[in-house]
C-alpha cells in the first residue's frame, strides 16, 4: 500500500468521531446563541479553525468567535464577549495580542473570541477579524481530497518538527500549511516547492501585497498586507527543506511518527562532554504564571541573552537549548571552556595614533606593560571574569533576559550539577542532536 495512503488511514479521523465532535459543536452554538437572544446582543456566532475546515488531525480545539457589530465599542466588545465565556465555558480569560475566553464544553477544549464583523479585511478594528474570513477563504478552495493532503502535511510538519506557529515551535501554522495545498495542490507538490525553496522566497496565492523581507513570506489571500509565514524562523524553514528533500529521496513512516527520544544515560552524556572536550552549564529559573506561548518567547530571548554573555566573555558557546515544564524554565549550554585564563590579550590603537590615552591608562601594569604587535599597541590585562559560573551570575541580571523572569529564583549549574539535575532528554538533544525522522540513539 502507498505509505501516504496508510499515513491517512492512521491520521484521518473516523466518521463517528467527526459526527460526535459536529454534535456538540452544534450544541455550545446553540447555548451560545440562546445566550445572547436572552442577553440583548447583536452577535453572529461562527465557528473558526481547523474543525471548521475540516484539516484537523484529532482531537480538535473548537474555536468559536462572537462577531459583533462595528458599531460597539472595543472596550465593550471585550467586556461582553468575556462575561460571554465565562458564564457558558466558566473557563480562564486569556490575555495576549487580543482576549478571549478558554474552556472546556462536553470533552472538548474550547476558545471563544470576540470579534468584528467586518464587510472586508480593509477594515479590520482587531487583531483577530481577518480569521473567519480565513474559514471561508479554505472551505472555498479545497474539496475533501484536499484537506486529507492537508492532514498529510500538518503530521509531516508535527513528525519533523516544524508545526506551529507558537514561540517555542516557530513554525508553519495550521492556515499556512492550508494554504500552501491550495498552492501546490497536494502534499508531495509542498515538498517539490520547498526543494526549490531558500531563505527569502515569496509564495503568492491570489497576488502580491508589498514587499516583506523575512525567511519565508506567504501573502495572505484575504488580506495581503500580512504574512501567513511572519512566525516562521529560518531555521525551522531551513528544517523543513531539508526533511522536504529528504523525504523525496526516501519516503518513510518515521518522518510522520519518528520514534521517540531515547535519552542518554548521565554517563554517556559526560562521555560525550569528555569527547568534544566541552563543558556544560545551565540557569534555572522558577516558572510565572503566564500564558505558554508569552513565556515561551521570553525563554527564547533568555537563551539569547545569557549564550550572547557566554561569548562576550570567552566561553564561547557551541550550542544551547532551553525547556519549560510546570514548575521551571531552564537553559543549557554546551560551551568550549567554562573557565578562561585570568589575563587576556587586550588591543590598543595603532602606534600612529597621536593623543591616545592607552599607554597613559595601562602604564605600570601589573600583568606587564604595553608593547607593539603588527602595528598596534598591545597589553596583557586581567579578565574581568574566568570562571563561566562566577560571569553569570553577575551579568545574567542585566542582560535582558525575559521581562516576567524573576532573577531573584535564578540557580546557576556548573558542568557536573547540569548533568546531575536537568532532562537527560534535553541534554541528549544538547550533545547529541539528530533529525527527528532519523533512527534516534540507537533505537
Amino acid at each position: 500500500m502507498d505509505l501516504e495512503q496508510t499515513v491517512l488511514e492512521r491520521i484521518v479521523p473516523p466518521c463517528d468521531v467527526v459526527a460526535s465532535i459536529q454534535e456538540r459543536a452544534d450544541r455550545l452554538k446553540g447555548i451560545v446563541e440562546d445566550y445572547i437572544a436572552s442577553h440583548g446582543i447583536d452577535v453572529e456566532a461562527k465557528f473558526a479553525g481547523s474543525f471548521s475546515k475540516g484539516t484537523f488531525l484529532s482531537d480538535p480545539d473548537l474555536d468559536l468567535f462572537l462577531m459583533f457589530p462595528c458599531s460597539v465599542p472595543e472596550a465593550d466588545l471585550k467586556r461582553i464577549g468575556l462575561q460571554a465565556g465565562e458564564d457558558i465555558l466558566h473557563g480562564e480569560r486569556m490575555f495576549s495580542d487580543h482576549p478571549y475566553t478558554r474552556g472546556r464544553f462536553e470533552g472538548l477544549d474550547v476558545d471563544m473570541v470576540p470579534c468584528y464583523r467586518i464587510d472586508s479585511t480593509e477594515h479590520l478594528k482587531s487583531a483577530v477579524d481577518r480569521t473567519p474570513f480565513h474559514t471561508d477563504f479554505i472551505n472555498s478552495h479545497l474539496d475533501d481530497a484536499g484537506r486529507n493532503q492537508v492532514r498529510l502535511l500538518k503530521r509531516f510538519m508535527k513528525g519533523i518538527g516544524t508545526y506551529g506557529a507558537e514561540q517555542d515551535s516557530r513554525g508553519f501554522s495550521g492556515y499556512l500549511c492550508e494554504l500552501l495545498v491550495v498552492k501546490y495542490g497536494t502534499f508531495r507538490g509542498v515538498l517539490e516547492a520547498a526543494d526549490r525553496w531558500k531563505d527569502g522566497t515569496v509564495v503568492a496565492i491570489e497576488g502580491r501585497g508589498p514587499k516583506i523581507d523575512a525567511p519565508l513570506v506567504v501573502y495572505d489571500p484575504v488580506d495581503p498586507k500580512r504574512n501567513v509565514a511572519s512566525a516562521v524562523h529560518v531555521d525551522t524553514l531551513s528544517l523543513f527543506i531539508h526533511a522536504a528533500r529528504s523525504y523525496l529521496a526516501e519516503p518513510r513512516m518515521e518522518f510522520f511518527f519518528p520514534h521517540p527520544v531515547s535519552p542518554l544515560t548521565r554517563d554517556e552524556l559526560s562521555g560525550l562532554a569528555d569527547t568534544h572536550g566541552t563543558r556544560l552549564i545551565s540557569v534555572r529559573f522558577v516558572r510565572p504564571d503566564g500564558i505558554d506561548d508569552n513565556l515561551q518567547s521570553q525563554l527564547w530571548k533568555t537563551q539569547y541573552a545569557i549564550g550572547r554573555k557566554l561569548d562576550d566573555f570567552g566561553f564561547n558557546v557551541l550550542r544551547g537549548v532551553h525547556s519549560m515544564d510546570e514548575e521551571h524554565m531552564s537553559v543549557a549550554f554546551e560551551v568550549e571552556t567554562d573557565r578562561v585564563p585570568a589575563s587576556h590579550k587586550h588591543y590598543g590603537p595603532p602606534v600612529s595614533v597621536t593623543n591616545s590615552s592607552f599607554l597613559d591608562k595601562w602604564r605600570g601594569n601589573p600583568l606587564g606593560e604595553p608593547f607593539i604587535e603588527d602595528g598596534r599597541w598591545v597589553v596583557i590585562a586581567p579578565r574581568q571574569y574566568s570562571i563561566a559560573s562566577e560571569m553569570l551570575a553577575r551579568e545574567v541580571p542585566m542582560a535582558g533576559i525575559g521581562r516576567e523572569i524573576d532573577i531573584s529564583t535564578m540557580v546557576i549549574m556548573d558542568h557536573d550539577s547540569t548533568l546531575d539535575t536537568l532532562d537527560p532528554v534535553m541534554l541528549t538533544s544538547l550533545l547529541s542532536p539528530k533529525m527527528p525522522w532519523e533512527n534516534r540513539w540507537g533505537l
